[in-house]
């Protein structure tokens, strides 16, 4: 049932709140940088038949849904609701994770294609999950990465763009070596490069790394887990990577329906798993449990979700993801077919994703605890006369004016510029830090799917926390009326699908 937003006002102010909620952003440019690399190595290959082998390249990944799609329900039930019923307990991180073997290997070609293709749209979702992951952990640096199913390279360029000058050592487990040498070949010319390592798998990386090395500030999974068509290999992966954890885990794949599913499946394990250990050290309290408290205890969701419950969207028909819409590159606009018609200058990435971090959830106060917003009744009365004035000149475009369509505001053609003697800066500058951020208590939702405009009335799908210890959610449809909050009105006409919402 839809609820209807009251009058209450946050501790912000409506500036604060604006940027604090905003998470999404209209059209991403690939950095220049990465352009000229991408069209460098194509240069360099000067393979023949590209459209086809694009085309091709689709066709795999089409492939491998098909796979996964027929996975047993059955299975999947039986490993959902108890991960190690069918494992022995004390052999389950001596298995050998099928990774490598029954995932996509990636011939030389398959690279190149992906390379023109896929990359773009890959790092742009990418760059957008860690920009939010950023902003709402603006303490976190992290100094140590491992990019898990690294391809060609998109988290790190990702990593490097949004935290320019922490990063000092990588390492990148991908077992196709085609795919090893793209990304080596992309970073080519890089200034001020960390440490980067490539290991083939991830029994490879813990037989060369010590195990007290082995921590790392955050480790990413990218469009990787849907490629293993085994649930059971999923789930041993990602308990394999948890543990190479020390602070963030980030878990990204396609947004579509089995995309999403498998974000959902492996937030339960984590969630749940890390509830059976805390259970085990309040058991063992007093006792010698050095071997469980090697690591912080506990685990929230930074992002998306709001809480760290059960899923709402469970068993709705509906399923969580998001889109980034990009420009398009050279590349892309040249080797990718349209479905009729002239192609694009951009393209729209759907991804599903979610941000892990080791510890307890901080406790917050709620975004909308404090005064009252202003009526519109009371925002009438307060108004000064002479604001009523009209200056019709204003009413007019002057020729110098330049105008930009409100629903696509940006040019499409500045990849034009894109070429070897445009000059840069090598070095990453870090951003600005933001003058708001939403912070990791329960009083914030998500909004999921786009707002629809009624008149003066905007709905919205909100997922949200039904405490303050974001322990449970609710997915609601929310209305906002220009009547009853004109300040929450205002902002939610601005409000993109991806954007947190205050409660």
């Amino acid at each position: 049932m839809a609820s209807v937003v009251s009058e209450t006002v946050p501790k912000f102010t409506v500036e604060a709140l604006k940027s604090a909620a905003k998470q999404s952003e209209r059209c991403h440019i690939v950095p220049l940088r990465l352009r000229r690399a991408i069209k460098k190595y194509l240069r360099e290959q000067e393979e023949p038949h590209m459209k086809r082998k694009v085309l091709r390249l689709s066709e795999s990944f089409s492939e491998i849904k098909q796979v996964n799609l027929m996975l047993p329900t059955s299975t999947s039930k039986e490993l959902f609701e108890d991960p190690l019923k069918s494992v022995d307990c004390s052999q389950r991180w001596k298995i050998r994770s099928a990774y490598g073997d029954i995932g996509l290997k990636y011939r030389e070609d398959e690279t190149l294609a992906y390379v023109a293709s896929r990359m773009p749209a890959v790092y742009s979702a990418l760059y957008r999950v860690l920009s939010e992951v950023h902003r709402r952990l603006p303490g976190f640096s992290p100094a140590k990465v491992l990019d898990f199913g690294a391809g060609t390279g998109s988290a790190f360029w990702a990593v490097r763009e949004v935290w320019p000058r922490s990063l000092n050592r990588i390492n990148l487990v991908e077992p196709s070596q085609s795919m090893q040498r793209a990304g080596q070949s992309l970073i080519k010319g890089l200034k001020n490069l960390p440490l980067i390592q490539s290991y083939g798998s991830i029994q490879a990386l813990s037989q060369d790394v010590k195990k007290s090395d082995r921590q790392h500030d955050l480790v990413i999974a990218s469009y990787v887990l849907g490629e293993i068509p085994s649930l059971k290999d999923r789930i041993t992966v990602v308990r394999q990577l948890w543990e190479l954890t020390k602070d963030v885990l980030v878990l990204v794949e396609p947004g579509t329906p089995q995309g999403s599913n498998i974000i959902s499946q492996m937030r339960s394990h984590i969630l749940w798993m890390e509830k059976r250990r805390s259970r085990k050290l309040e058991a063992v309290s007093g006792k010698d449990s050095k071997a469980l408290t090697t690591l912080k205890n506990g685990a929230y969701i930074v992002a998306p979700c709001p809480h760290d419950g059960r899923c709402p969207l469970d068993n709705t028909g509906k399923y969580c993801h998001f889109v980034q819409r990009l420009q398009r590159t050279t590349s892309q606009r040249a080797y990718k077919r349209s479905r009729g018609g002239p192609l694009r200058g951009f393209e729209d990435e759907k991804f599903c994703f979610i941000a892990f971090r080791r510890g307890e959830r901080p406790r917050q106060p709620w975004p909308l605890d404090g005064v009252k917003f202003e009526t519109l009744k009371e925002q009438h009365a307060r108004r000064n006369p002479a604001d009523l004035e009209i200056d019709y000149e204003d009413q007019f475009i002057s020729d110098d004016e330049d105008v930009q369509d409100e629903d696509d505001p940006i040019s499409y053609d500045s990849d034009v510029t894109d070429t070897d003697a445009t000059t840069e800066v090598d070095d990453w500058e870090e951003e600005g830090e933001e003058t708001a951020r939403a912070d990791l208590g329960g009083g914030w939702g998500r909004i999921i799917y786009t707002p629809l405009r009624r008149g003066k009335r905007i709905e919205m799908d909100v997922c949200r926390s039904m405490n303050r210890e974001g322990s449970e959610g609710s997915f609601d449809h929310i209305v906002v009326t220009k009547s009853k909050n004109p300040t929450l009105h205002h902002q939610a006409r601005r409000s993109l699908w991806g954007d947190l919402w205050p409660f």
